[in-house]
């Protein structure tokens, strides 16, 4: 869930903005149907986000760089990687799971997702914040007035109330268990130990099934990592640090 131009004005994504463009060169994209990205999207699937990013890389000219990718966006970077990785010079994966809610085989988890993908087709897309207020706490729990007042409304203005729910539901279906092993490059693995979006043991997951990977536990209840924390902190070192190593 990202807004290529909302985010830059974002208390709760500019600083990430900021710090990963300070010393490197640094390219976004919105997922199909979200953000500044076409909105009428008739596959929405793994495969086709997967898709998006080889299109991505090769309009942008790059022969070899570092990936980095975000919650779901972990999943469509190590199958890139997997793919590709004579470009990928090093794989960043914060926050993210190896198999989504509905492949996890937890029922309790199932239902609470199932609830959850109604709640946002019903929802998301009202001027009244009171549903999509309920993500917000989940993903920026630590986050003040005015950091979940955006969150709120990057919600809104990010995707349609369709698109969100047809996304989840996509989310849901990821596994990519069986290409950990493929995966040939350095790794980096990040994960918030308190994440209550994405539970810590999705992002260790990564870390255990890929060779060499290391893994790095933040002190944090945030998905996204917010400005004023330490654990902000240690992750810019810690992908500063990385990044050096591997170009």
């Amino acid at each position: 869930m990202s807004h290529l131009q909302y985010d830059w004005e974002s208390p709760v994504w500019r600083h990430w903005i900021d710090a990963l463009s300070e010393k490197t060169m640094l390219i976004r994209y919105d997922e199909r149907g979200t953000g500044l990205s076409d909105w009428v999207a008739e596959d929405i699937s793994f495969t086709a986000m997967i898709a998006d990013l080889e299109s991505v890389v090769d309009a942008a000219g790059l022969d070899r760089f570092t990936l980095l990718g975000v919650s779901q966006s972990c999943a469509v970077s190590v199958a890139y990687a997997v793919r590709h990785p004579e470009r990928v010079s090093g794989l960043i994966l914060y926050g993210g799971f190896v198999k989504g809610w509905r492949k996890r085989s937890d029922s309790h988890e199932v239902a609470t997702h199932e609830a959850m993908t109604a709640l946002i087709r019903e929802g998301w897309g009202q001027n009244n914040p009171v549903f999509r207020h309920l993500f917000t706490a989940m993903f920026i729990p630590g986050g003040d007035q005015v950091q979940m007042h955006w969150f709120d409304e990057l919600q809104r203005i990010s995707v349609s109330p369709g698109n969100a729910g047809r996304l989840h539901e996509a989310f849901g279906e990821i596994d990519v268990s069986d290409v950990l092993s493929q995966v040939t490059v350095p790794t980096l693995v990040l994960h918030a130990r308190k994440d209550a979006a994405v539970p810590f043991q999705c992002g260790r997951e990564f870390a255990t099934g890929i060779h060499g990977a290391r893994f790095v536990d933040l002190d944090s209840a945030n998905h996204v990592l917010l400005s004023n924390e330490p654990a902000f902190d240690q992750f810019v070192r810690e992908v500063r640090r990385f990044v050096a190593e591997t170009t």
